[in-house]
Formats: structure tokens, sequence, C-alpha cells
């Protein structure tokens, strides 16, 4: 029996990337190789064929003809594959679904949830897969992913979760206090002293008051150290949620600082019909709708909040 003469699939993810992105960096990152392992590939594969897929262009990358027909195959197989996958797994009985999410959302948001969608679903073999980076959906076994950021991400369904906004959070032991008495406490700051400064400044106070406190580089850690009376925190609603609802936390002062970044649900488009991801889709999402009723019925947070759609 002959063996087929099939080119590497490491060279065809490459190339397919690196052809939907435009970019031998952005391939890259989304592979989680380097920019030149990206471009090796690409250019072995390209003499494997005796053929120029892209032209190289100054800081860009465009397809050539032959290159557009290939990607047309490629990406159909590719799709063939996942899909067949797909319908291999949902016919064992039990479907598998792989979430990917940040240590941050996972512990201070998901995982305390988890447990009611299994018991909505019991058929669904459930795994979570903590990534700080974005995963990569043709390479690797991950069913869905929940990103925070402005929902760019060509190729794949993108549905937003809700309005992002900071607000102070602190040990309920600690009383209400007005803006200018905030920086009389403890500061808890995640990755610099930037959110707090804004904070200050659109409650008409010196950013500078916020120079002072304990600096982390996770959201849930802040969180954590104001549940523990460490401090205030100005945190990701969706991150304190979970804690207020539980009285581990509370508004100290009712001033919120919006956002322009959310939370997202994303996945690739051929999947939006699977049942596993429907089904985990409309659990999320109600979870969600739960969320902003609990921010709708708190008096005073966000007046405005509750008249948007």
């Amino acid at each position: 029996m002959t063996a087929r003469k099939l080119p590497s699939l490491n060279a065809l993810r490459a190339f397919e990337a690196s052809a939907r992105h435009r970019s031998f960096t952005l391939a890259a990152q989304e592979m989680s190789v380097t920019q030149g392992a990206v471009s090796h590939q690409v250019k072995a594969l390209e003499d494997e064929l005796g053929l120029k897929l892209f032209e190289r262009l100054h800081n860009q990358l465009r397809l050539s003809d032959a290159g557009q027909r290939y990607l047309e195959v490629i990406r159909d197989a590719f799709e063939r594959i996942e899909s067949g996958t797909q319908s291999l797994q949902q016919r064992s009985g039990r479907e598998g679904l792989v979430i990917s999410a940040s240590p941050n959302f996972a512990s201070k948001w998901l995982v305390p949830r988890l447990g009611r969608f299994s018991a909505q679903y019991p058929a669904q073999d459930l795994r979570l897969e903590l990534a700080q980076r974005h995963v990569n959906f043709a390479g690797e076994e991950i069913t869905l992913a929940i990103r925070y950021g402005d929902g760019a991400w060509p190729g794949l369904r993108c549905i937003r979760l809700g309005e992002e906004f900071l607000l102070p959070v602190c040990a309920p032991s600690m009383a209400p206090v007005t803006a200018s008495e905030v920086a009389h406490h403890t500061l808890l700051h995640v990755h610099d002293h930037r959110d707090w400064m804004a904070w200050f400044e659109a409650n008409q106070q010196p950013p500078e008051l916020a120079a002072r406190g304990i600096v982390f580089n996770q959201e849930s850690l802040a969180v954590d150290a104001a549940v523990a009376g460490q401090g205030i925190a100005l945190a990701r609603a969706t991150l304190a949620i979970h804690d207020l609802t539980q009285n581990r936390l509370h508004i100290p002062v009712a001033h919120v600082l919006p956002v322009s970044r959310s939370y997202w649900l994303v996945y690739p488009e051929r999947s939006h019909a699977a049942a596993n991801v429907t089904a985990f889709r409309e659990w999320l999402l109600q979870a969600f709708a739960a969320d902003r009723e609990f921010w709708r019925d708190l008096p005073g947070i966000l007046p405005e909040y509750s008249d948007r759609k």
C-alpha cells in the first residue's frame, strides 16, 4: 500500500493562519510559536509545492492566485476534519465541551457556577482549560472560549456577554465612605495605579491619591485581598459579583468607572449550531442576564445602566 503524500500538518496550519490574518506575526501569536517558525513553515510548503503562495510586500502579505486556490482547499479540509470530530464525539453518547478561560474569569465567575450548568446538562462532559493567551481553535481541542477584549477576532463568532465597569469593593466590615475618603484606606491595584487614578479623576479628586497601596498582577488576587479585609479594590464588576451576592464584599462608595472592553463568548462560526455549544451559550447568556438584574436592583450604583438594553 502506497503511503499518502501529504504536506506537513504544521506547515498547512501555518499557511492557513497566515492567510487568514495576512500576517506571519499574528499567525505566530495564534499558534504560540515564533514569527520565524511560521515563516519557515510556509517557505518549506512553498518549496514542496513549487509555488509561491504569498506575495511578500512591505509590512503586508497578499495571497497569490495559487495561494487563494490552495487556501480554499485547506480551509475546507480543516472544517471537514473539525466537523467530523465533533460529530463523532456527539455520537459517542456524551458530548465533549472544552472551555478556555482566563484564570481570573474562571476562579471569580465561572467555577462558582459550573455546578448549575452540570445539573442542567448532565450529559455534557465538561473540561476547563485555563490560559492567559488566546487559544487556536484550529490546532487545539477547544470548543469555545471566554475572552476579555473588544470583540475584534476575525473568523470567529463573538457574542458580547454584557457591559463591564470598575467599582470599589471591600469587606463588609468597612463602613461606607465618600470619594474623598477612599484614599485614607489601603488601595488594591492591578498591574499599576492607572485605574485608581482614572477613578479619582472621574470623581473630581486628585489622581495623585492613587499613588499608595498594594499592586497585584492578577485581578482575582486584588478581589481576594479585598474579601480578606486588606483594603479597597477597584474591581471588574464581573469578577466581583459572586462575592457581592455572597455578602463577602460590599460597595463602600457608589461611584463606578465605565470601561470599553468586556467579556465575550468566542467560538468558530461553523460550531454555532452544535448542540453542546448551543447549550452552553444559552446557559451563559441566562447567567449574565441574571447578573444584569442584580446591578439593576442595586440602589444608586448604576442608574443609567438599568436603561440600557
